[in-house]
């Protein structure tokens, strides 16, 4: 979603993009994702690690993720899965500010009368689609 309202600025306001995108912003906004990202894979890893766990304690998958250590608990698992639905429920916003980012661009790209800009505007976008 960084990556589509830094388009989105690039393409609808090109003359104000150093302006608005500075390295500031850009900073705050890069430090908001991996503060975010990493805050939602902490609250699930401690709370599914607070469960006991029963039988072997092996997982047979090449990455340890939270669902198939979740599968090795002896206790009741539904406060868990309640956060993790929660959790789920906000990860498709960022696809929501994706979607809506790339409408902007698309109705701006539109406007472009020149062929020439046109292509110059979707070239920009299209390798983040």
């Amino acid at each position: 979603s960084v990556m589509a309202y830094d388009r989105y600025v690039a393409i609808c306001n090109p003359l104000r993009y150093s302006i608005i995108m500075n390295k500031k912003i850009c900073v705050r906004i890069a430090v908001g994702s991996w503060v975010t990202g990493s805050f939602t894979a902490l609250v699930e890893t401690v709370f599914v690690l607070q469960l006991s766990l029963c039988g072997s304690g092996v997982i047979n998958h090449f990455t340890c993720e939270i669902l198939a250590v979740l599968k090795l608990a002896c206790v009741d698992t539904s406060k868990v899965q309640l956060i993790m639905l929660v959790i789920s429920v906000l990860l498709p916003m960022p696809m929501l500010l994706i979607c809506i980012s790339y409408a902007f661009i698309l109705s701006s790209i539109l406007r472009i009368s020149s062929l020439d800009g046109r292509s110059k505007a979707f070239s920009t976008c299209a390798a983040h689609l």
